[in-house]
């Protein structure tokens, strides 16, 4: 960015995309600072950012500062970012300094961006592979691992970019070629404050050329409505309208960008069942909306392989089987894996970051045929459970169980039938037990694998 050269940046985070974007600013021109509460995670950026000045725990931006550039999970109200608004810097994230960057392009790249509360990583890489099997010069970025400033760096000519309510609440200025909203339900309410303010972020996405949203979420429709972007466009599992993607007779159908085309078998669709669906019609979507053929839809998602911890069998013994969903972090996603089975032995709990579990409890009680319950907010869900399912099982565990999914495992075990299945779905977030939902589900696949052998 020439506009910074020279200007003093403070980056907020020595995470993954906090290392991103100091090398950008520093490829800028600009002069950095780094700062983190972690000292042993500031230095060890040291060898790796030579010209950087890396300071550890700043609470007040460093004197002629000019810009904030913060790592999405930092919240507005942190003692540093707010000092820095009340002083009138402006204060950005890594996406919106990547959309920065590439407005001063001669051809920038284009953006195709996908948010939700769930479903985001999938769709993301159903999307990629959609482009490239087209041929595209393309990758997944953004809140999937790989940092947006990365891939545009790396000249990349396509971004698919998932975006997290964070990250689009950091990227003010974001407008995509094409925006998806998957779905929206009750997350990271402790973050944003509230579910307007959620669903405000989210709702960022929507705002470029083509908006595409998810027909069977009020939230979603209502959002899709009110999007200023120049053409809308719904998905939705039902036989599609004119101008919406859909299912019929066990077809992927576009009647947005075509008049009545068939697309892909349903059947080839993975993961399969409803939510595998829809993420392929997002994908489809967006993918479509920047002009690709059908024949390139069809490989691209018949190509797909999902990524781990989303739904896995991980193996089964005695006619029971053993499901690994630890992606499922909140109470919409839970819901969705439930649906998936008949007769659940249901393995749930971690930090429910104030989202409700009343009405996940309720609906799904009749699929629980027991339930084990870990992590700090177990006792919220262990309450709901004797309200709206008070004759199933429940076993609460201890937290301090030396190998504490070894024994959720072994406890489900011991209240399963033949035909059940012991689904990993917590409903929550994994950092009170493990270091992300992957660990947690590693530790999951590891007990299922010692105890069938």
């Amino acid at each position: 960015m020439t506009k910074l050269a020279g200007s003093r940046v403070l980056v907020a985070g020595a995470g993954v995309t906090g290392r991103s974007a100091a090398e950008a600013l520093l490829a800028a021109g600009a002069e950095v600072v780094v700062t983190d509460s972690s000292p042993e995670r500031l230095m060890a950026l040291e060898s790796l950012l030579e010209g950087v000045e890396l300071v550890p725990g700043l609470i007040e931006p460093p004197a002629g500062t000019s810009l904030v550039v913060t790592s999405p999970g930092w919240q507005p109200s942190s003692p540093l970012l707010a000092a820095s608004a009340a002083a009138g810097i402006e204060v950005i994230g890594e996406v919106e300094l990547a959309w920065r960057m590439a407005a001063e392009l001669a051809d920038p790249p284009v953006w195709l961006a996908v948010t939700g509360t769930n479903g985001k990583t999938t769709t993301v890489g159903m999307l990629e592979s959609i482009l490239r099997a087209a041929g595209a010069d393309a990758v997944a970025c953004g809140n999937v691992g790989l940092p947006v400033v990365d891939a545009l760096l790396a000249g990349r000519r396509v971004l698919a970019v998932e975006l997290s309510s964070f990250q689009l609440h950091w990227a003010p200025s974001v407008r995509p070629q094409a925006g998806a909203l998957l779905n929206l339900a009750e997350d990271h309410l402790d973050w944003h404050g509230g579910m307007e303010a959620y669903a405000r972020a989210k709702a960022r996405v929507l705002t470029g050329d083509v908006a595409i949203g998810w027909l069977e979420d009020e939230l979603v429709v209502d959002l899709l409505q009110d999007a200023p972007a120049r053409d809308k466009v719904g998905f939705t599992l039902e036989e599609p309208a004119a101008g919406q993607l859909g299912v019929r007779d066990g077809w992927l159908v576009d009647r947005a960008f075509a008049d009545d085309e068939p697309l892909v078998e349903v059947a080839k669709i993975r993961p399969a069942g409803p939510p595998g669906i829809a993420d392929a019609l997002a994908a489809t979507a967006l993918a479509r909306a920047y002009g690709v053929p059908s024949e390139a839809v069809r490989e691209g998602l018949e190509s797909f392989e999902p990524a781990a911890h989303r739904a896995v069998l991980v193996g089964s013994a005695d006619d029971i089987r053993y499901v690994n969903d630890s992606k499922a972090t909140n109470p919409h996603a839970a819901v969705a894996s439930l649906r998936a089975f008949d007769s659940v032995v249901w393995i749930a709990g971690g930090l429910l970051k104030g989202a409700s579990v009343e009405e996940m409890v309720r609906s799904e009680a009749h699929r629980l045929r027991a339930v084990v319950l870990i992590g700090q907010d177990r006792d919220v869900l262990a309450d709901a459970l004797a309200r709206h399912a008070p004759d199933v099982p429940v076993r609460v565990l201890d937290t301090g169980d030396d190998e504490p999914m070894t024994v959720a495992v072994r406890a489900a075990r011991e209240l399963a039938r033949p035909g059940d299945t012991v689904l990993l779905a917590p409903a929550a977030a994994s950092m009170d037990m493990f270091t992300d939902y992957a660990h947690r589900g590693q530790a999951f696949t590891a007990a299922v694998r010692e105890l069938i052998g």
